[in-house]
């Protein structure tokens, strides 16, 4: 057989119909699909559960606090539960984490008769969404349902970091 440019192009063109113009040689699934747009990364989790907490109250809502200092402020509680790290280490009966405009102080409700705070860092995430959906704005005072040693619950207020 003797190949020539005319051969060359044929194939060529088979092997651009058969392979790239059809999604179906490739796969089923967008992310192989060129043609499909990027899709994002699985957001956290975002959810409210408004039972997860109690007796929020809104201090002072015209406070202007830095949104990323809240967020650091959150994870340096029980002196840091940032990356693997799941719960509160240390079992204290009360814990401050703060940084920069924000600073959030957790007290467990019964510390005087000796319960610790031992929340998870989903527990604890979830009691400050659904405290910041009835306090969007400044700074709150509000109660977590459970995450202490005794199961009553901590009380936590975001205030100023002065």
């Amino acid at each position: 057989m003797q190949f020539s440019f005319h051969n060359f192009l044929s194939i060529s063109y088979f092997l651009l119909i058969g392979t790239s113009a059809s999604p179906l040689f490739l796969s089923n699934t967008k992310a192989l699909d060129v043609r499909s747009p990027v899709q994002p990364r699985n957001p956290a989790n975002t959810a409210v559960n408004p039972a997860a907490v109690t007796g929020t109250t809104c201090d002072d809502p015209t406070v202007s606090l830095v949104t990323h200092d809240t967020n650091v402020a959150i994870l340096s509680i029980c002196g840091g539960i940032a990356g693997a790290i799941e719960f509160c280490g240390g079992d204290p009966s009360t814990t401050v984490g703060a940084s920069g405009t924000s600073k959030f102080t957790l007290t467990a409700v019964n510390a005087d008769k000796g319960a610790t705070i031992n929340v998870s860092k989903g527990r604890w995430e979830g009691c400050v969404r659904a405290a910041n959906a009835v306090c969007p704005t400044g700074t709150y005072t509000s109660t977590c349902v459970g995450g202490t040693s005794d199961g009553v619950g901590f009380t936590f207020v975001l205030s100023e970091n002065n």
